[in-house]
């Protein structure tokens, strides 16, 4: 039985440059199906490449598709987003997502990057009739979209000089009273560490958090002394909870550097 996923054909309708790193591709996707999720995403495979890359959907209604595409000085879609894409046949697979907030959740906590900007934006649409929701996004100064967001949400705009400060932000939150639902996404790199403070320092459960790496920087990139798989997967057999195996893990790296 083939485990492939389900694939769609779709026609770039418009494109529109938000901004000089963002751009908005609106598609014609047939038969698409929807999982309703605030973060869904899909995989996009562009003319010429037979690799995707995944984005968030930041809207779909009766087969229209819009992703606002993050665009950098090289890459596989970038060079494709910048030129004039209007007509062309792309390739996007099914969708997947994972914002999940609890049914007592009081209040929606958003943090994210550039990339999470589309994701941010429909939970927001999507849920701020209902719960309040407050973003934290860290943008470069030329890419601060004014009305992205709805004006329900509380939006704070954070700099960006250098490489993000993601991990630090979240530390210095002020977070609102009772319970919620906090939702994070941006460089990889950052999230083990803001996952941690989440867990040890705030002792949140995990149905009320998500956070997830939507792209890896590689250039301080170094090889770890310790492979966290063979950890992750031997703690979850035994039961153990996150923060268990996360100890855990940092047993085994203060072993290989003593």
């Amino acid at each position: 039985m083939s485990t492939r996923a389900q694939q769609y054909d779709a026609t770039v309708r418009s494109r529109e440059q938000l901004t000089p790193h963002l751009v908005r591709l609106t598609l014609d996707v047939p038969g698409f199906s929807s999982t309703g999720i605030s973060d869904e995403w899909v995989g996009l495979v562009v003319p010429g490449q037979f690799q995707s890359r995944y984005y968030t959907v930041r809207s779909f209604d009766a087969g229209e598709m819009v992703l606002d595409v993050v665009v950098h000085e090289v890459g596989l879609v970038t060079e494709w987003a910048s030129g004039d894409p209007v007509g062309q046949r792309v390739v996007i697979t099914e969708a997947k997502g994972s914002f999940l907030p609890p049914g007592d959740a009081r209040w929606l906590l958003l943090v994210g990057d550039l990339t999470a900007l589309p994701a941010m934006a429909r939970i927001a649409v999507e849920h701020g009739d209902r719960l309040p929701v407050r973003i934290h996004a860290e943008v470069p100064a030329d890419s601060r979209i004014e009305g992205y967001f709805p004006g329900s949400a509380e939006v704070a705009w954070l700099p960006l000089d250098g490489e993000s400060r993601l991990a630090e932000v979240v530390e210095g939150i002020d977070w609102p009273e009772g319970d919620g639902y906090f939702w994070m996404a941006g460089e990889s790199a950052q999230m083990r560490a803001i996952r941690k403070h989440l867990m040890r320092e705030r002792k949140l459960p995990s149905t009320h958090y998500d956070v997830m790496g939507y792209w890896r920087s590689v250039a301080k990139r170094q090889p770890r002394a310790v492979d966290p798989g063979p950890i992750w997967r031997a703690g979850k057999a035994a039961g153990k909870s996150d923060e268990e195996i996360w100890a855990d893990y940092d047993a085994a790296q203060a072993g290989v550097e003593q």
